[in-house]
């Protein structure tokens, strides 16, 4: 499976994103995919996943009704709409699949390049 993720950019304070991720090769293989993100010097963290039913939808605490996961199937598409964000929302922002329904990097098999997020006050 590959991923490739498409939206990042620079923004300032308060302002939107969408990020998008889309998925080729043995995509059957995936049911859950997810979003993470690593901001600098620090560890990599969830920001939501998401089943390929639509249903299991998960976010990171600090999401705070921000931010909004969805999937189109039909296109192995998976979105991210960033809403308000700040400058502690910049990272590097990834998406990844996997078989099973996890929170943890580790547990993610399939991984996309990663895209940069910059959030300016």
């Amino acid at each position: 499976v590959q991923l490739q993720a498409f939206g990042g950019g620079s923004v300032q304070a308060g302002g939107s994103l969408r990020l998008s991720c889309v998925a080729s090769g043995h995509t059957d293989s995936v049911n859950t995919m997810a979003w993470f993100r690593q901001p600098p010097g620090k560890q990599r963290e969830i920001v939501a996943h998401i089943h390929k039913s639509g249903s299991n939808i998960y976010y990171g605490d600090f999401v705070k009704g921000r931010f909004t996961i969805s999937r189109d199937s039909a296109k192995d598409t998976v979105y991210l709409q960033m809403n308000s964000l700040t400058p502690e929302d910049t990272a590097i922002y990834y998406c990844a699949a996997a078989e099973g329904i996890f929170k943890k990097p580790l547990s993610y098999k399939y991984w996309g390049q990663g895209t940069l997020v910059t959030v300016s006050s």
